[in-house]
């Protein structure tokens, strides 16, 4: 089955169902196609590899492929009819839509390219998307109002993987499914239908070189989860600095994600992860996927609501057993 096949069959489900939102999704998959023929030229083409010589919002050098990417899926998104308003992490503001085009019934939030950083060195990397309905009057032109909603109310949430294959994870609410491209025919086709964390895992995921300025409580549960005399051993550390890709392992593997804060970055006293484009999407994904997502104080980022366009949080999230075994260290 073709994404589109499926998602005219899961909109058929629904008695108010009107086909705007599987019209929406056809340009988002148009855009990862384009994206992912883009990185399948990396050390090619001048416009892929490299970095630019401009900034982000978030004080970053924005890499090439990062720029194309979200000039792109800002382009196929802004005029397909059905948003109200859109953001990206790349930008400061809100993203203006175009009279005519800018009163739907949807939001749309996306990072186009995580782990940008890996490009250059040929690692996997990933577009994580988030869809609300809207909040403010039908009929008038969204505002960040609309955008800015608990995690527990998004219509859909998703990422593109562009790894050794090209793979689409998405959930509207009612469990997680997993198409991969085929190039052949140039369709996302059905390839997890019903995607698990497994109750458990043996990995986990953190960047340990920032050990140091953890606070007590993390560096004790990374020293239990290391250790020797644990009932199922130590357990092995894989990280690769893209989320996608190690929440996509460990979605499929089990294991557990964490990335608190740190007293080195002054600058990100709450934690680094963006909430509207990176955490609450992804969490989104992990409860319907059987897992938890949390912050490092223990709230559920699916209870949060984000303050501004680019707030900031921590996040810990994996198979459940795993999650809980974290948050009993908190509430040491």
């Amino acid at each position: 089955m073709s994404l589109s096949q499926y998602l005219i069959e899961e909109q058929l489900k629904l008695p108010y169902a009107t086909g705007d939102f599987t019209a929406l999704m056809s340009h988002l998959v148009y855009a990862a196609k384009i994206v992912s023929r883009e990185v399948r030229k990396a050390g090619l083409l001048d416009h892929v590899l490299g970095v630019t010589s401009s900034t982000n919002i978030q004080g970053e050098t924005v890499m090439k492929l990062d720029e194309y990417a979200d000039t792109l899926i800002t382009n196929a998104m802004k005029i397909c009819g059905h948003l109200c308003v859109m953001a990206s992490e790349e930008h400061e503001n809100i993203i203006e839509i175009p009279t005519g085009y800018n009163i739907g019934k949807y939001t749309f939030a996306f990072d186009p390219l995580d782990g940008s950083s890996n490009i250059d060195s040929n690692v996997s990397i990933g577009t994580i998307f988030s869809i609300h309905l809207r909040k403010t009057q039908a009929g008038k032109k969204g505002t960040e109002e609309d955008l800015l909603q608990k995690g527990s109310l998004q219509r859909c949430a998703g990422y593109i993987l562009y790894g050794s294959s090209t793979m689409m994870v998405l959930t509207m609410g009612n469990g997680v499914v997993g198409f991969t491209l085929d190039p052949s025919c140039g369709e996302f086709l059905l390839s997890n239908p019903d995607i698990k964390f497994p109750d458990s895992g043996n990995i986990y995921s953190v960047n340990e070189g920032n050990y140091n300025f953890w606070s007590d409580e993390m560096k004790s549960y990374i020293r239990h989860i290391k250790h020797l005399e644990t009932s199922s051993g130590p357990k092995t550390l894989r990280y690769i600095g893209s989320l996608v890709a190690d929440f996509h392992r460990n979605l499929l593997k089990g294991g557990i994600f964490l990335y608190p804060e740190d007293a080195k970055s002054e600058k990100y006293p709450n934690g680094k992860l963006r909430m509207l484009y990176e955490a609450s999407p992804m969490a989104f994904i992990a409860e319907q996927a059987g897992g938890m997502a949390v912050n490092v104080k223990g709230e559920k980022i699916l209870d949060l609501i984000p303050g501004s366009l680019h707030e900031r949080t921590t996040l810990v999230t994996g198979s459940r057993k795993e999650v809980e075994e974290f948050l009993k260290f908190i509430k040491k």
